[in-house]
């Protein structure tokens, strides 16, 4: 099936529900599966075959039953004589006054089940009003359900799922890009979410995304309360996707192990209590029913009056790492350093966390809907009596132990199996692993097994030794996953380790991945993997030692940036792009890179660039052009739009971030510092803007603004637009791309809109909604009417 005419993306007619005879009038999107996103009807059906859409003496567009009874109406306060229908592109049906163009009613203000692009729900503060998702009754009956969608604006917004009155699900808080309580946010441009603050009190959501041809996405609560994007892909099967659930497991489900309790939906039971508090109810918990949660065992030092013995013994805080932090924050005003000394000089405050975008949150009463996320979250600090302080050290101190125990019981089990593999297929040394490492003959992920001929190992302790103990003075910078150290080896060669953080995304699934795909590479723009370590939870990679660290480092700091002439831009630039060709075309797997940004560019002495950071890389088979992933991956900034909203990735989405890069080198400013500057919310949004008045020039970074360069430079910009645009089809791939910057393509097309930018109608020109407005009937009649 092929898309359907921008046009004609949703329509709106008379339908029946599956497993049903009632009929509704309702929008529809234009697809081969039934699909409603609206209803007018939902409470009154029509149970025959009449039924008729139009639009009243008093203006009003209404549902007659037969040719009399209205049993549906848009209810217009204060209605006009000549109005019109119309239905957007959008999906959003209008009522216009026809005499001034004046929009009076549209369906966006009475949502269904669906979020569309463009809608916004929230409540307004001046009226009270609230604008909710609402999901049907059953897949069968599209009247008014249990469920709600809405924005919870108080203290920090937060998107809730309402079970009648009671919460449902929560997103945890809004942090100006993303909520921070769904782990699969963190890793997207964005997901199309902005919340829009009026400063008046009334916070909306809106839910804005690319317009791409190749597929349709949305937003559904269904009736079971379950908060899913769909996605409809034009070139796959013909059915609707679930990319995203609110509701994946138990531990989504609000409060779920009650106050006090965390949830883990990796642990069984699902539900423990936080350390120094135990089971309300044990008799209940014991069963499985942890509602009534935890209660504190050692009531706080603060609470109560202090003895002799018990002077200096002060309540301190439990760190937990990779949570959702509780419901019902509070926002001091206070700094990150002081955020805990606050929380801790005040009796009620019973936690604390600190957030970039947020700041400092704190929490008095009950601690509700906390979770431990699989990947993400934040570090929360619970408040707990002197004891049990006392108490965690003494578990970590044998917990110590039992791991020095059981390290030493599995490295005798591997020394053993490493000699009698050694007596089967011999010795094989190689100058940067360390022969002596008992675990060097293997590593087990569970199921598979990487051998030493493909990938040395290095042992923990080696890596410690050539790192001073990972002291600080040799942290060469601190990436999404981990620090990076300088090392040297005995033998004197200097080495990059990059160790993963254990609250870290990246696990050994990425750390894996990347030993599979850049172990097999040799390309002198890619960043050369000399091994990896890892041993218990530590999970290391070395790298091959780059002086003047990544491109980030250089191109964003004031005084380096001026070592970076517009020559050495140039030659970072096209290095660049020679090792993405090679990762696409060249070598002998073909791979996508997925996370190209400058932090991910690493430069040797004379500043030549090497691509490095593969634990996010997909490997092509050979008659494979594209894919699709439910986990999407990646930095915020530099995503390819049908890879952020949709999961499908292919070469162009790396040429997309190519694209950012190369107007990031050349303007010396990062793709997301312009949310305060020339009203604009991106730098790609800021060079469109330019390139439409012909100002381009001023987005060229004043370190190499010489006019000797000027024609090149603007060759560079225009390359750059090209990559970044909004569909996939339309950008060049990267042959192209360096055909074009060596001029080697004189002419260069003209770019169109780049992705994540808002369209706009020029001063004096009428939307193809307003030109044709005047065509739409005053009465309706007819069974479908394609939206226009």
């Amino acid at each position: 099936m092929g898309h359907p005419d921008n046009a004609k993306i949703f329509k709106l007619g008379f339908f029946t529900p599956v497993n049903s005879t009632n009929r509704y009038v309702g929008i529809l999107c234009n697809v081969s599966v039934l699909t409603p996103v609206w209803v007018a009807n939902r409470s009154k059906p029509l149970n025959d075959s009449s039924g008729i859409v139009t639009i009243s003496e008093d203006g009003n567009l209404v549902i007659l039953k037969g040719q009399k009874e209205i049993i549906w109406s848009s209810n217009v306060s204060n209605p006009v004589a000549n109005s019109s229908a119309q239905l957007l592109d959008t999906g959003n049906l209008v009522l216009r006054d026809n005499s001034g163009g004046r929009i009076i009613w549209e369906s966006f203000q009475q949502p269904s089940d669906s979020f569309l692009q463009k809608m916004r729900i929230g409540t307004d503060a001046k009226t009270g009003e609230s604008t909710r998702l609402t999901s049907w009754k059953s897949p069968s009956d599209p009247s008014i359900g249990s469920f709600s969608v809405g924005v919870k604006p108080l203290n920090i917004p937060q998107l809730f799922v309402w079970n009648g009155g009671h919460p449902y699900w929560r997103s945890g808080p809004w942090d100006g890009q993303i909520f921070i309580g769904v782990p699969t946010m963190a890793s997207s441009y964005l997901t199309g979410f902005t919340l829009v603050d009026d400063k008046e009190g009334t916070v909306s959501l809106a839910y804005t995304y690319p317009t791409d041809p190749s597929y349709l996405l949305y937003l559904l609560l269904n009736s079971e309360g379950d908060l899913q994007q769909k996605n409809w892909l034009f070139s796959g099967k013909e059915e609707w996707e679930v990319a995203w659930s609110a509701i994946e497991h138990e531990c989504d489900v609000y409060g779920k192990c009650g106050p006090f309790g965390s949830c883990n939906s990796l642990e069984s039971p699902i539900c423990t209590c936080l350390r120094g508090f135990g089971p309300k109810h044990m008799d209940e918990w014991s069963q499985g029913n942890w509602s009534s949660g935890c209660i504190r065992k050692t009531t706080l030092q603060c609470e109560r009056n202090k003895t002799v013995n018990e002077v200096g013994k002060e309540d301190g805080f439990l760190k937990l790492q990779a949570m959702k932090v509780p419901d019902l924050a509070e926002l001091p005003s206070a700094t990150e350093d002081d955020c805990g000394s606050l929380c801790l000089n005040i009796c009620s405050c019973i936690a604390y966390s600190y957030y970039t975008g947020i700041g400092c949150m704190q929490w008095s009463g009950s601690l509700l809907d906390i979770q431990k996320l699989p990947r993400g979250g934040v570090d929360l600090y619970i408040r707990v009596a002197y004891s049990e302080l006392d108490e965690a050290k003494n578990i970590k101190v044998k917990l110590a132990v039992i791991i020095s125990i059981g390290s030493a019981a599995i490295a005798i089990c591997t020394y053993i199996s490493w000699r009698w593999i050694a007596k089967l297929r011999g010795r094989k040394q190689k100058p940067e692993a360390h022969p002596d490492d008992p675990t060097e003959s293997m590593l087990r992920d569970n199921t598979h097994l990487i051998k030493l001929e493909e990938m040395p190992l290095f042992s923990f302790e080696n890596l410690a030794k050539a790192t001073d103990n990972f002291h600080g003075a040799n942290k060469l910078g601190q990436g999404g996953f981990g620090p990076v150290y300088k090392g040297k080896l005995p033998n004197g060669q200097e080495i990059a380790v990059k160790r993963l953080s254990r609250s870290s995304g990246q696990g050994l699934k990425e750390c894996m991945n990347e030993v599979e795909v850049i172990s097999k590479l040799q390309h002198r723009n890619l960043v050369r993997l000399l091994g990896c370590c890892i041993e218990g939870e530590e999970k290391m990679l070395i790298y091959e030692y780059m002086p003047n660290g990544s491109l980030d480092a250089f191109l964003f700091d004031s005084l380096k940036q001026e070592l970076l002439d517009w020559g050495k831009r140039m030659n970072i630039i096209k290095g660049i792009g020679r090792g993405l060709l090679y990762l696409h075309r060249d070598s002998r797997l073909r791979i996508i890179h997925r996370d190209l940004k400058p932090s991910n560019i690493l430069l040797d002495e004379e500043l030549n660039p090497k691509i490095s950071d593969f634990g996010m890389a997909r490997i092509f088979g050979g008659n494979q052009d594209q894919a699709n992933t439910r986990r999407v991956v990646g930095t915020y900034g530099y995503m390819a739009p049908e890879y952020a909203m949709v999961g499908r990735f292919s070469e162009k989405s790396d040429v997309y971030s190519f694209g950012v890069l190369i107007l990031e080198i050349i303007s010396g400013r990062r793709n997301t510092s312009f949310y305060d500057d020339e009203h604009s919310l991106s730098l790609l949004r800021f060079v469109w803007k330019l390139w439409n008045e012909d100002k381009v020039g001023a987005l060229v970074d004043p370190m190499i603004s010489d006019p000797h360069f000027k024609m090149e430079i603007l060759r560079y910009i225009h390359v750059g637009l090209l990559c970044v645009q909004e569909f996939a089809k339309d950008r060049p791939d990267v042959s192209t791309v360096l055909s074009m910057l060596s001029s080697e393509i004189a002419d260069l097309p003209s770019p169109k809109q780049p992705a994540f930018t808002e369209r706009s109608i020029s001063p004096g020109r009428q939307s193809s909604h307003e030109s044709q407005k005047q065509r739409s009937l005053n009465g309706l009649t007819i069974t479908i009417a394609e939206g226009r």
